[in-house]
């Protein structure tokens, strides 16, 4: 068993910020629970999508940064970000994302469960995947998605290797994730049960030149822990390792460490708590700019910098 539970968010980078809130407010029906800044770089947005609550695993953020260059897509890098949705919608999604005018890819058959991929305004190829796991989700009131076809939260990342053999080492020697097999090429790693929400895919591609971080590419993937002393644990096994991880660092709703596996994708470690009501009430989670304690001195000045953002007409 795993002291890793599953996925707790992933980040990635996208471009204009109000494209951004546009595509997954407005058109792919999820929650801002948390409009702030990186904390590593405070002149940008750092905004957070999930479901009404914000449960850990629903959680997709982004640094959209208009003057980034486009990311590459290359070994080292998650590839793509699968999203879960409930059994039997993907009828639903195909017809809400083309009226959209998203141009959808054909549709797949994962291990069962049927995929519709496509690629976001900004160039991150994104699928969404049928699943009737049980997940922790609030549907969102206000969402323009009704609540029976919601975004239930995370349900996988994909991610392109040099060679798959230490990567696989370290995920089930040192995380203690299992060994779920192959199919169509794509080589599954998971907690628990390994379904949805618990599980990475990883391909093997030695040919491939080495992706670059840029719009449209996966940052990092981050997986959940339960508490202080269960991250300082692994962070212990990772360290063994010689993975180089780093101090627990505070990010207010949650403590992270952050780590390259063999391969080079970065993986964090993020503590469930205390999560994204910590310092909003659940009502207005995503309204206003939101800023950790050591920021708030600088608040004139970070929003200054910042371009408003305007909620989509009809969301």
């Amino acid at each position: 068993m795993s002291d890793i539970t599953g996925i707790h968010h992933i980040t990635c980078i996208a471009g204009d910020p109000q494209t951004n809130f546009e595509f997954y407010l407005g058109v792919l029906g999820m929650r801002l629970v948390k409009r702030s800044v990186n904390q590593d770089d405070p002149g940008t947005y750092h905004l957070f999508f999930a479901d009404a609550e914000g449960h850990p695993g629903s959680d997709l953020t982004f640094f959209p940064n208009p003057n980034a260059a486009p990311g590459r897509k290359g070994v080292g890098l998650g590839v793509e970000i699968a999203l879960a949705i409930p059994a039997g919608s993907v009828d639903y999604w195909s017809e809400r994302l083309t009226r959209s005018g998203v141009t959808l890819r054909p549709r797949e058959v994962r291990r069962g469960e049927h995929a519709i991929p496509f690629v976001d305004p900004h160039g991150l190829e994104v699928a969404l995947v049928e699943t009737s796991a049980q997940r922790d989700f609030t549907p969102w009131a206000d969402s323009a998605v009704p609540a029976e076809f919601q975004i239930r939260g995370l349900h996988a990342v994909r991610a392109w290797e040099r060679e798959t053999a230490l990567t696989a080492e370290f995920l089930t020697g040192t995380l203690g994730f299992t060994d779920f097999g192959h199919d169509d090429g794509w080589h599954r790693f998971g907690v628990g049960d390994g379904g949805s929400g618990k599980h990475i895919e990883v391909r093997e591609m030695p040919g491939v030149a080495r992706g670059q971080w840029g719009q449209g590419t996966m940052h990092h993937v981050a997986w959940r822990v339960a508490d202080d002393e269960t991250e300082l644990a692994v962070r212990a096994r990772v360290e063994a390792a010689h993975r180089r991880p780093t101090e627990v660092i505070d990010r207010f709703w949650f403590k992270s460490v952050y780590f390259l596996e063999p391969g080079g994708v970065l993986f964090e470690l993020a503590t469930d708590g205390p999560g994204f009501a910590v310092d909003e009430d659940l009502a207005t989670l995503g309204d206003h700019l939101v800023l950790p304690p050591w920021l708030e001195p600088y608040r004139e000045r970070i929003e200054a910098a910042l371009p408003p953002l305007s909620t989509p007409a009809g969301r």
